[in-house]
């Protein structure tokens, strides 16, 4: 564990492996107490491992899964593996891709940890103001054959779950900057997308909730590669840069999310102000 003279950075790997170490242990019904006498240690230090506020070293770890009764080789191996890597700051892909499609790490998680939470949406309204009816209409399409009754059912829950960051008393900002062809792409007819900009408008008011959209009009900028997400978490933790592309999923910390981070703030001064942004959305409601 750290000395005084040291200091761990409380990265998003050590943070996700302090959760799941939690969640296993209070699903296998341990105490804080109970772990730590097994480790001859004091509960509060396994309080601080759980918390990322001190790295967990391999052994403990191995010695915890033991503890709690974890023999699946490939959950074992992800954890020890993220006990090892847990100084890291760099691209969650390469070593992670199959356990994030298994929600290794996933939005919502970010999303009710995060301070701010900052998106360019090139393509789609953002997930998090997305109405039922458009959210179920994109998710069809994402599934295409694949689709059930239960599979949607399942995405739309959790789509409409996460929109409970919208909410003031949550204590998140939402700051979105959206290409205008988003608000006139035909995504289920007239009439849904009517409603969908109507929804976008209402969220306007809301004062943790800001919208700008980049004109159609600007040529060149920051956001040609695609849609993108940042996550500014509370100190000490570091800010989280996300980006999806045919290949898969892509996790940045801070400093690797600089890039990120800047081009958000270039398509920011590039945008309509929101109040602007405001009338835009609804001139194009009235179009439809």
């Amino acid at each position: 564990m750290p000395t005084r003279n040291e200091s761990f950075v409380q990265t998003l790997r050590a943070q996700w492996l302090g959760q799941q170490m939690r969640q296993l242990r209070e699903q296998r019904g341990f105490t804080l107490k109970r772990a730590a006498e097994f480790l001859e240690r004091d509960y509060s230090s396994v309080a601080r491992w759980e918390r990322a506020e001190w790295p967990f070293r391999r052994g403990v770890v191995v010695s915890l899964l033991d503890l709690y009764g974890e023999h699946d080789p490939r959950t074992r191996a992800h954890l020890i593996q993220l006990a090892e890597d847990a100084w890291r700051t760099d691209r969650w892909d390469d070593d992670y891709d199959e356990i994030v499609d298994a929600s290794f790490i996933d939005f919502p998680w970010l999303e009710t940890r995060a301070e701010q939470i900052c998106s360019f949406d090139a393509m789609l309204m953002p997930g998090l103001m997305q109405t039922p009816e458009y959210a179920e209409a994109v998710i069809r399409n994402a599934e295409g054959k694949r689709a059930t009754p239960f599979s949607v059912a399942k995405w739309m829950q959790l789509r409409l779950d996460r929109q409970r960051v919208l909410e003031p008393d949550f204590g998140v900002t939402v700051s979105a900057v959206i290409d205008e062809s988003v608000l006139r792409r035909p995504v289920g007819g007239p009439a849904l997308m009517r409603g969908q900009l109507k929804h976008l408008g209402e969220l306007l008011r809301r004062p943790n909730v800001q919208v700008r959209v980049l004109p159609a009009t600007v040529g060149l900028h920051p956001g040609l590669d695609g849609s993108f997400w940042l996550f500014r978490m509370p100190k000490p933790y570091p800010e989280v840069a996300y980006a999806e592309h045919l290949g898969g999923r892509l996790f940045m910390e801070a400093p690797k999310s600089k890039r990120y981070s800047e081009a958000y703030a270039r398509l920011q001064q590039m945008a309509l102000d929101p109040a602007g942004s405001a009338r835009l959305i609804a001139t194009i409601a009235e179009e439809l």
